[in-house]
């Protein structure tokens, strides 16, 4: 048979590289010290960028989880069924460590590798993330009650994957989730109907429905719920929203109360389950003071909020690194796309943007390590500037995974691109934990409740002072910002934005490759720039900064 046609000019597969080998990752583990980690990071990027992982991903993507709910004589069972891919990537970050190992190593840094190591794997799947990094962000608010912990933590940390459905205190490690919101508050969880009423035995009996429970299929739950005023045990109530560690099977091996009503048809991933879930008398134990359950669950809040930031960098730098790989192998009218002026300035644009985010991601890991060793102008630092980053760097994610896959064209839409997967996931991290609105409010929260945030926050931007002049006038601004008081709410997301523009110049001036710092200061500051990614002005060292991010297949 005569071919009809020879197959030209189309990319090779982005796979078999090292993830890794970002110099915007390494800098910052050099930066801070934990450069000895950087030979772990290479082996995870290595099996992050293999074919073998790559196909985990796109499986666990290709067969979404199925729900379960009676068993074949009628007997509820509400379980959700995994494709085995699932499982591979799950026990892989669990070996890694990416679900807890923070809480129990002794590395002054061991936040910021966690974080690094992190963006590095998720590249391959980003919903198997989502209980990982909800098992990382229970442990401290876990410790609100230390005889829990004492029972949990170990099994919460401990580098093995056990997805059997049995007590969580045979098992020999565990996945942690939590369960807040309800269709009638969403981010407004003081508008929670859930109820918990105390038992003489001193646990509580939850009921409720709740909108939103990822990963459904996790060993314990989070839960808030309005618990009821009066006393059980001896014990006084103190009526209010409470917060409840609630087992999917109880200590006895049967299961608790909590009924899957549906998986979310959503957009984003598919690899990961969202539900809805049904508490009929569920049994919980009560996690921190009665009536002070958003004080107990924040820090779990402010860990998740961490790696929403880190998942929009990591997003965005795999989008970057696969418009640049595209563009190296692919030609039109007469020149590689890499080497069109106009290509050239959309791909650093993106790669600024994407070194600009994973800066201050990694920024913030870091500050959690120091805060954690008792550093308090860290912890006042990683509070306002938390806000500050997941409010900027999660809007940010959309336009760029849009720009990143239009540098592929029609292949970009193509779902074998993975260009499609990145886009749907991308608006999911600016939602959760807080969508836009929550988190600029959060910021001038902060700033009213602890005035001191803002202090130290103008205090590092005072450090770059006179290194850039377009940096200097934009920090001038962001103060002159705080003067009306009575307005900031309604300018909220404008000075929350001015102030995120701000932090990461900075860091960049002071840390990053003098190009791209150039490139983010004359643009997002300067204001050399247009409404679209691939707008910079002319003088820009696109050739360094293209290079700085150009994926290396087979080195």
């Amino acid at each position: 048979m005569t071919p009809t046609h020879t197959v030209t000019n189309q990319v090779p597969p982005l796979v078999d590289y090292d993830v890794a080998d970002q110099p915007v990752l390494l800098e910052a583990l050099h930066r801070e010290g934990a450069g000895d980690a950087e030979a772990e990071l290479h082996r995870v990027g290595r099996l992050a960028g293999s074919a073998r992982a790559q196909r985990w991903g796109e499986l666990a993507e290709a067969h979404p989880p199925v729900l379960h709910t009676h068993d074949r004589y009628g007997n509820r069972v509400d379980e959700v069924i995994y494709d085995p891919a699932y499982h591979e990537l799950m026990r892989t970050a669990v070996d890694l460590g990416l679900h807890g190992a923070p809480w129990t190593d002794p590395s002054p840094h061991a936040h910021l590798i966690r974080a690094a190591t992190s963006s590095v794997w998720s590249v391959v799947d980003a919903g198997h993330g989502c209980p990982i990094s909800m098992t990382y962000a229970v442990v401290p608010a876990l410790r609100a009650n230390p005889d829990l912990a004492a029972q949990y933590e170990p099994l919460l940390t401990t580098r093995v994957y056990d997805p059997s459905f049995r007590p969580p205190r045979e098992k020999g490690g565990l996945i942690a989730g939590m369960s807040m919101t309800e269709k009638q508050g969403g981010s407004d969880v003081r508008a929670n109907t859930t109820t918990a009423v105390p038992r003489p035995d001193g646990t509580w009996s939850l009921t409720g429905h709740k909108w939103f429970t990822s990963a459904p299929m996790s060993d314990i739950l989070l839960v808030l719920a309005q618990s009821e005023n009066g006393q059980a045990g001896g014990r006084s109530g103190n009526h209010g929203l409470s917060c409840f560690l609630l087992p999917r099977i109880l200590p006895d091996g049967t299961r608790n109360a909590m009924a899957i009503q549906r998986l979310k048809d959503k957009l984003g991933n598919h690899s990961n389950a969202s539900s809805e879930v049904e508490y009929d008398g569920a049994t919980a134990w009560l996690l921190g003071e009665e009536g002070r359950g958003v004080r107990t669950i924040i820090e779990m809040v402010n860990m998740t909020r961490l790696d929403c930031t880190l998942g929009s960098a990591t997003g965005m730098r795999d989008a970057t690194a696969r418009a640049i790989h595209h563009a190296t192998h692919r030609a039109a009218f007469g020149k590689q796309l890499v080497d069109q002026p106009a290509m050239r300035n959309v791909l650093a644009d993106l790669a600024v943007e994407s070194e600009a985010s994973t800066t201050v991601a990694l920024w913030l890991a870091a500050l959690t390590d120091r805060a954690a060793a008792g550093d308090e102008r860290a912890a006042l630092l990683r509070r306002i500037g938390l806000a500050v980053s997941k409010y900027y760097v999660c809007k940010r994610g959309p336009a760029h995974a849009a720009e990143a896959l239009e540098c592929l064209g029609g292949n970009g839409y193509a779902e074998e691109s993975g260009m499609p997967k990145l886009y749907r996931e991308a608006p999911l991290l600016s939602i959760w934990e807080g969508s836009g609105n929550v988190a600029a409010l959060d910021t001038m929260r902060a700033v009213a409740r602890q005035p001191e945030t803002l202090t130290v926050l103008f205090d590092e931007l005072d450090s770059a002072a006179g290194a850039d002049d377009a940096l200097d006038a934009a920090v001038r601004r962001v103060k002159s910002a705080f003067t009306d008081v009575a307005t900031l709410e309604h300018r909220a997301r404008r000075v929350v934005g001015d102030l995120a523009l701000a932090l990461q110049g900075s860091l960049l001036v002071r840390h990053g490759h003098p190009a791209v710092a150039d490139a983010f200061t004359a643009t997002r500051l300067g204001g050399d720039w247009g409404t679209v990614f691939g707008t910079l002005p002319t003088g820009v060292d696109t050739a360094a900064i293209i290079a700085r991010n150009t994926p290396k297949v087979g080195a």
